[in-house]
């Protein structure tokens, strides 16, 4: 065990997982349990699975072609909100239908507020806000008829025809 052990407190725990995230190529939740180990805290996978979620992080695929975990500071700093915007579209939109002035996304589970969170840093004129579950967002657009087109807005930049 390591001498300068972290106060094992909720807080200082998820500190320190965001700290591991971005500092170093985490792939999983038992990777990051043995960091977390030699720093001196102990977590279950459960702890750390709510951890993950709590904080933000989701799993990307990085420069090697690996899924790691990261966080929303990774992500804004390498890429605008416009880039990050169309890639996570890419890698975590399912689907998109819209109705009258509201968009709704599906995601994978846990993925709606990470998404979200890229979808309202984006100044996007077209739409109003969002709000977000565990897999679905709704997406409120500024026209009263332009749900349709604010799906297909999505479905562009997740094909990588932005706007």
């Amino acid at each position: 065990m390591s001498s300068h052990a972290v106060p094992q407190t909720k807080a200082a725990r998820q500190a320190l997982v965001r700290q591991l995230i971005e500092t170093a190529a985490v792939e999983s939740q038992t990777q990051l349990a043995a960091m977390l180990e030699q720093q001196g805290l102990h977590a279950t996978q459960a702890t750390l699975s709510r951890d993950l979620v709590e904080i933000g992080a989701i799993k990307v695929r990085n420069a090697d072609g690996r899924l790691t975990y990261a966080t929303q500071a990774i992500l804004e700093s390498i890429e605008d909100t416009g880039a990050r915007l169309n890639r996570l579209c890419a890698e975590l939109l399912h689907s998109a239908a819209g109705s009258a002035n509201l968009t709704v996304l599906r995601t994978p589970e846990g993925a709606a507020q990470f998404l979200a969170m890229a979808i309202d840093s984006h100044d996007d004129p077209d739409l109003l806000g969002t709000v977000a579950g565990d897999d679905t967002i709704i997406v409120i657009a500024a026209d009263p008829v332009g749900g349709e087109r604010l799906a297909q807005k999505f479905l562009d930049r997740a094909s990588g025809l932005t706007h």
